[in-house]
């Protein structure tokens, strides 16, 4: 009997070694892995670079408190500063605390102006923001709240889509809106170009912080470094982790100059973030990133995967509704039993994850090649005939 806490439904297989897109389990089978972590391990298993960083450092330096200056987390600052919309970084290790961090920059913004009432959060129902005791009530899920009260207080929330909806529900109390730029556990739901536009303007009118969360999308996931760049807005603060770390666990807040100024010495702070070997290996990440024609390979092989995915959903209608995504964040929404069809396509060696709405979710790694593709592509056309 197993000693781990009993809180996830774990698949009776286990891994031995990872390497690109595949796993190998115990005995020696080789799995297609488009589930990588959950769109963490961007540059899929064992990546020769990333080993190269690791290795590296770990003979140098592990960890050393943010007491003391670290050169690492200076240099990935740096480079995320001159590549996006943010004049300053906090790094911690995961996405949840990264939302955490999000929330707590917004209210310390209005607190310090002198508008200590001012610190609701507007967020999307049965959205995610995280497991922490804030970001859980922040997403308003009743499966993720139950037995968890009483109640976080500080949020409102909105039905996605609905923008009076949205625009009612802020008030002179409202410090933010935070919204996923593509809902990723919510079942691949992507906030258009022009709402994300007119979410900026919304906020600039209403003086309010636009949050948008890019802890799944973010990091080249949806073929562009931030989703939101494609709306060619500016938010005040995004959440970042999974991708940036490539498998490593890194999060990140990134901030405006305007937020970033109310945050003083002690106001907030980590034991584990921004660690000289988590640094090196975000910066080996970006390394790869940054190189020419990486993003757009990924729209590239979006556009590859997302046409023979239409093709196979023109074929099995009574099997799958709709195809949706942006980049490599991709989903099928299915009219059949999720769990059978996840487990179907297990059985055939390609591994998915599930998300809301019945969409099983297509997370394949960055560097993906159309060799990949068409396997996972000519496995779910021999689930899909099975239903026939």
């Amino acid at each position: 009997m197993s000693a781990i806490l009993n809180t996830y439904n774990r698949k009776k297989i286990s891994f031995k070694r990872g390497k690109g897109s595949f796993l190998y389990d115990s005995n020696g089978k080789r799995y297609l892995d488009f589930v990588q972590g959950i769109a963490v391990n961007c540059l899929g298993h064992s990546h020769a670079y990333l080993n190269k960083a690791i290795q590296k450092q770990s003979k140098k330096l592990w960890h050393v408190s943010n007491a003391f200056i670290i050169p690492e987390q200076e240099k990935l600052a740096k480079r995320l500063k001159q590549k996006t919309f943010a004049d300053y970084v906090f790094f911690q290790n995961s996405g949840a605390e990264a939302t955490e961090a999000a929330i707590k920059f917004a209210r310390r913004y209005f607190y310090s102006k002198g508008q200590k009432k001012k610190n609701r959060i507007l967020c999307i129902n049965n959205s995610f923001h995280g497991r922490t005791l804030a970001t859980i009530f922040a997403s308003n899920s009743k499966k993720m709240t139950e037995g968890f009260g009483p109640k976080v207080a500080g949020f409102d929330h909105f039905t996605f889509g609905n923008h009076k909806d949205l625009e009612k529900k802020i008030t002179k109390k409202t410090a933010a809106i935070m919204v996923e730029t593509i809902m990723g556990e919510g079942g691949i739901k992507v906030i258009p170009d022009f709402c994300l536009k007119g979410l900026r303007k919304l906020c600039n009118k209403k003086k309010i912080l636009l949050i948008l969360d890019e802890v799944q999308c973010g990091i080249g996931r949806s073929g562009k470094f931030f989703a939101f760049e494609y709306a060619n807005i500016k938010p005040d603060i995004v959440p970042i982790a999974k991708g940036i770390g490539g498998g490593f666990p890194i999060g990140a807040c990134l901030v405006n100059k305007k937020v970033a100024s109310t945050m003083k010495p002690g106001s907030h702070g980590t034991t584990f973030g921004g660690n000289p070997l988590a640094m090196s290996v975000g910066n080996a990440v970006l390394d790869v990133i940054f190189k020419k024609n990486f993003l757009k390979n990924v729209r590239n092989m979006s556009k590859y995967f997302k046409t023979k995915l239409n093709i196979i959903q023109e074929q099995n209608q009574k099997v799958i509704k709709e195809v949706r995504g942006t980049g490599l964040l991709l989903g099928l929404q299915i009219k059949v039993n999720q769990a059978k069809f996840i487990e179907k396509l297990m059985k055939e060696k390609l591994l998915t994850v599930r998300a809301a709405e019945n969409v099983v979710r297509i997370l394949p790694p960055l560097n993906v090649t159309k060799k990949e593709i068409d396997q996972a592509v000519t496995i779910i056309s021999k689930v899909c005939n099975s239903y026939k």
